[in-house]
């Protein structure tokens, strides 16, 4: 039976805004995050997607993009929180490593996940959740770099990264067998 899962990216946040290193530190939605949330929760209804189930990473941005888009029960779940960065957390962007390869170790050296990790950990728990009963449609808040990689464990993300995994774009995936294909990637423009 094909299942669908919904996995979206969080609004706008403060630290996007100032263009600092978000991992496991967070920052609120800014007045555009919330409005991006509010668009995403419209596209749904006028959609007529409704979900059988909804999970968000434990941050706060992702809590609170979920609840402008349904109101809904819940689960927090940590296996699909963003990479941790370590001693890079709150630091300027600048201090980023330039390519996907170069994510996959450089920031062992402070202290954080490297990207593979993060793969593997989004791939587990995505796969644990949609294999679920009654998980036909379900919607999951997380965050650009556990979307890039987990869409990096399904396919070749090059294409969706050139792109951009902008605040609020939702992956949807098709999940049937054990088998996760992206079918369709909404990026609304502000």
């Amino acid at each position: 039976m094909k299942k669908t899962l919904y996995l979206m990216r969080h609004g706008q946040t403060m630290f996007n805004v100032q263009k600092k290193i978000q991992g496991w530190c967070d920052s609120p939605l800014t007045e555009l995050g919330i409005h991006q949330a509010q668009v995403a929760g419209e596209y749904f209804k006028k959609n007529h997607i409704t979900f059988d189930h909804a999970y968000s990473s434990t941050s706060e941005r992702c809590c609170d993009t979920l609840e402008l888009i349904t109101d809904m029960p819940y689960t927090r779940i940590k296996g699909i929180k963003e990479m941790f960065y370590g001693e890079l957390e709150g630091e300027s962007e600048r201090l980023n490593c330039a390519t996907p390869k170069e994510c996959e170790t450089y920031y062992l050296q402070f202290g954080g996940e490297s990207s593979n990790t993060v793969r593997d950990r989004m791939l587990k728990t995505l796969t644990d959740i949609m294999e679920k009963d009654d998980h036909e449609s379900v919607l999951a808040v997380s965050h650009s770099g556990a979307c890039f990689n987990f869409l990096r464990a399904i396919q070749d993300p090059t294409e969706e990264l050139k792109k951009g995994i902008t605040n609020c774009c939702i992956f949807i995936y098709d999940y049937e067998d054990n088998h996760f294909s992206l079918r369709e990637v909404i990026r609304h423009q502000f």
